[in-house]
């Protein structure tokens, strides 16, 4: 096994967490390495429901002051991050108490005693989306009437397509409150668009309370939790339970003003909470991304296997065939991990509209990219590790499953990414003009040179995106955007690598250690050659690499993994996974190559 370098290992640690290591993981990675979190095998889903109530509120016990943590969208982003691997259950009911719920009760005006849902007497949901409505705010249809003789509210779901799909609201872990998104109904059924109310739903013990039904769903492939529909008839609220803000305020006559025209806008900004939901939902993705490649890394150099010769054992590791898919997966996630940093940062320092617009689609974009690749990374570490990768107990089959609600969570990837496409499409996106140098003249072992190709293959895409949009036949709006949105997409794709790619090279210019230098930088070669490999035909037409250049391709990347491959375990070591919590996997211990597969 490779020697580790423990100065290498704490400078890749410093450039993936930053300077708040100690301050915002640290402690969520002590916690999730104790006794408390262990695998435990043989639960049925109800028990392991109920286990991960019952880490949830271990969780609150370490929150200090649950109002100001649900603000720090980094502090909030890094619980993500270590609670994913630990428990796929509890990550999901945590990240709707503590931002869906509790984050949205704090950033809107009202005051309120939170002391129920900050101590746990009353765990928090979020109920937003419609069976058959999604969160469009322009077709859902669930109600809340104010009448301003009684000053309360009725709230009501009209239909069975109107109830309240998937959330968490059954009787599993006590008593719930929720935050309801419904159309505000004023004076003569003036409809003033979707807006949260604060409800109750059940008891201390957890039976629903009068007008709300709750049923079941079948048990999901993802993270274990109690998934229900959830029904209002007539349901009373008192004037209090309207989350008011700038967008939006009802005075107790019925006077309602907003400082905000559109009803759509209104929406959006009610739910503010879904774009630190993306966040969340891509920091889970990469703490099992980063726990996963730990995991099949360190497999790799245990188990013994044969070698190029009768009689001789070598690691699994020593194979090319081995170990580079598993360099490919470390390279993914550390730019998958930078990329999480860029766009947590812009979100976090955002102070003008302009910005928090600009950071909803960087966020949107990254969110779809990391979760996505969350997908591919784990299940290349799942077939690396045999079927030993298949036990739950080893931390990835688990995750690797649980990682489909982050897909869909916070917004479908397909649908935010669309959305994102026309942005970048319309406006919001101006192509790097092409490097002046000619690419003969340049070299494929600078990353400068690999950087503006990642570039050039956005500009290629936007182009085509573009000339499909103005070209072809009319036919409306949809038919003209039919046309446009594969190569619109590829462009958010070409868009979120480039980016990606960018803040690995510029974590490879900041490193301080030499080590981290070297290491990093090789890491965003094999990841940019990959990525131009993949389209050397569209930069060879565009004139943007030579044909010699695109028959070194293959060479350049074998170069990159032979250069990577002696320090894939210190590269896996920055990652920072608790060597408890490895331990607790059968597969990573010293004798696991003694194991079948």
């Amino acid at each position: 096994m490779p020697d580790q370098s423990t100065s290498s290992i704490a400078a890749l640690t410093q450039s993936l967490f930053g300077d708040r290591f100690t301050q915002d993981h640290e402690g969520w990675r002590e916690l999730f390495s104790t006794d408390a979190f262990r695998f435990q095998e043989g639960l049925l889903p109800d028990e392991r429901i109920a286990l991960s109530y019952a880490r949830l509120r271990r969780i609150n016990a370490a929150v200090t002051d649950p109002e100001t943590f649900v603000q720090d969208v980094e502090r909030l982003a890094a619980l993500h991050e270590w609670a994913g691997p630990a428990d796929a259950g509890m990550a999901t009911i945590a990240s709707i108490h503590y931002n869906l719920f509790l984050g949205s009760l704090v950033d809107h005006d009202n005051p309120r005693d939170l002391r129920p849902f900050t101590d746990m007497r009353r765990i928090g949901t979020f109920l937003c989306t419609e069976a058959g409505h999604g969160n469009s705010a322009s077709q859902m249809e669930t109600t809340a009437t104010y009448d301003p003789a009684t000053r309360s509210f009725t709230l009501h779901t009209p239909t069975p397509a109107a109830r309240k799909y998937m959330p968490n609201t059954s009787s599993a872990g006590g008593s719930k409150a929720a935050v309801v998104a419904a159309r505000l109904i004023t004076g003569e059924g003036t409809d003033r668009g979707v807006f949260l109310f604060l409800v109750p739903l059940s008891e201390a013990t957890g039976r629903p309370l009068p007008g709300i039904h709750i049923e079941r769903l079948p048990q999901t492939a993802t993270s274990p939790v109690d998934h229900c529909a959830t029904t209002f008839d007539n349901v009373w609220l008192p004037y209090e339970a309207l989350l008011q803000g700038d967008h939006g305020r009802l005075t107790p006559e019925g006077e309602f003003s907003s400082s905000i025209g559109s009803s759509r806008k209104r929406f959006l900004t009610s739910v503010g909470r879904v774009t630190t939901g993306k966040l969340c939902m891509s920091a889970y993705s990469l703490g099992t991304m980063r726990h996963a490649v730990t995991v099949a890394v360190r497999h790799a150099h245990n188990r013994q296997t044969s070698g190029a010769t009768g009689g001789n054992s070598v690691p699994l590791f020593a194979h090319r065939s081995h170990h580079a898919p598993l360099l490919d997966a470390l390279a993914t996630t550390y730019a998958a991990n930078f990329l999480h940093r860029t766009a947590l940062r812009t979100w976090a320092q955002a102070a003008t509209a302009e910005q928090r617009e600009d950071g909803e689609r960087l966020t949107a974009i990254a969110k779809g990219w990391i979760t996505w690749k969350a997908r591919e990374v784990m299940t290349e570490c799942r077939e690396r590790c045999g079927a030993q990768g298949l036990l739950l107990s080893n931390g990835i089959a688990f995750q690797l499953a649980a990682n489909e609600g982050t897909i869909t969570a916070e917004g479908d990837n397909l649908v935010i990414w669309t959305k994102a496409a026309g942005e970048l499409l319309l406006g919001h996106f101006t192509p790097e003009q092409p490097s002046p140098t000619l690419p003969e003249d340049r070299d494929l072992a600078d990353s400068g040179f690999l950087q503006d190709l990642l570039a050039d293959l956005a500009r290629i895409w936007h182009t085509r995106a573009r000339t499909r949009l103005r070209s072809g036949a009319a036919g409306g709006p949809l038919n003209r955007w039919n046309r446009t949105v594969g190569s619109a997409l590829k462009l958010v794709d070409a868009y979120a690598h480039h980016t990606a790619a960018a803040a690995l090279r510029d974590a490879a210019q900041n490193a301080t250690h030499p080590d981290a230098d070297y290491l990093l930088h090789h890491l965003h070669r094999l990841f940019a050659l990959r990525r131009i490999a993949a389209y050397s035909g569209d930069l060879l037409a565009d004139g943007r690499l030579t044909c010699a250049q695109v028959q070194e391709l293959p060479d350049a990347i074998e170069n990159a993994i032979e250069d990577l491959a002696p320090h894939a375990m210190t590269l896996a070591a920055g990652f920072a996974v608790s060597e408890d919590a490895l331990l607790d996997h059968p597969i990573t211990t010293q004798g696991s190559g003694l194991l079948p597969v």
